[in-house]
């Protein structure tokens, strides 16, 4: 019997349809991150060393106050997978960093799936190559997933040693007026994360 060929992704297919199932079988070119965006492939660059450096300092932050706090984050990814069923065709954004508050941890591991968990934090480091990815698709995509009630952006341009933050909170089903918390700036967020306070400066 003849084994079906698993495709294989490339750059070349950003914007590309594809049916859900193809998508979850398939493989991708190294170097790329493949989501699934209304239906259809989309393709952008792993992030550079300066990028990934601020996403684990900011995922390093949120670790540390989630082992003090676990009623409040019970779980916490760098690698995730956020489900918007209100859209009309597949769509699963992948955040840099997605915060838990309830997380099957009575299930055994076999059995947990993303689709039946959603964040109520997720953040992005914006892209270099993509930056409307995050400053503009994914503003949209997240507010549509009623469980996320905040939404940060960190800002590595155009100097990484000094990034800023954006923070969307959310009001019923919109948005609230952007925060934009500077270099130095300190980010607090009481009704999400009591007591946690974030001074944007990698290096602190």
């Amino acid at each position: 019997m003849a084994t079906a060929t698993r495709l294989v992704l490339t750059p070349a297919d950003h914007g590309r349809e594809i049916d859900p199932d193809e998508f979850e079988a398939a493989t991708g070119q190294e170097g790329y991150k493949y989501e699934i965006i209304d239906g259809r492939v989309y393709v952008s660059p792993l992030p550079d060393l300066p990028q990934n450096d601020l996403e684990m300092w900011l995922f390093s932050k949120l670790s540390d106050y989630s082992r003090t706090q676990p009623g409040i984050i019970s779980f916490l990814s760098p690698k995730t997978r956020v489900f918007v069923p209100a859209r009309k065709k597949a769509t699963c954004p992948e955040p840099d960093i997605a915060a838990y508050s309830e997380y099957p941890h009575h299930l055994p591991r076999s059995q947990r799936r993303w689709q039946d968990i959603s964040p109520f934090l997720v953040a992005e480091v914006v892209s270099e190559e993509r930056p409307d990815k995050d400053l503009v698709r994914n503003v949209e995509l997240y507010l549509e997933v009623p469980s996320i009630r905040e939404y940060w952006v960190l800002d590595p341009r155009p100097d990484p040693d000094r990034p800023s933050l954006r923070v969307y909170r959310r009001r019923g089903k919109a948005w609230q007026k952007p925060i934009d918390v500077p270099f130095g700036g300190t980010c607090e967020t009481p009704r999400v994360l009591p007591g946690f306070n974030l001074v944007v400066d990698p290096d602190r």
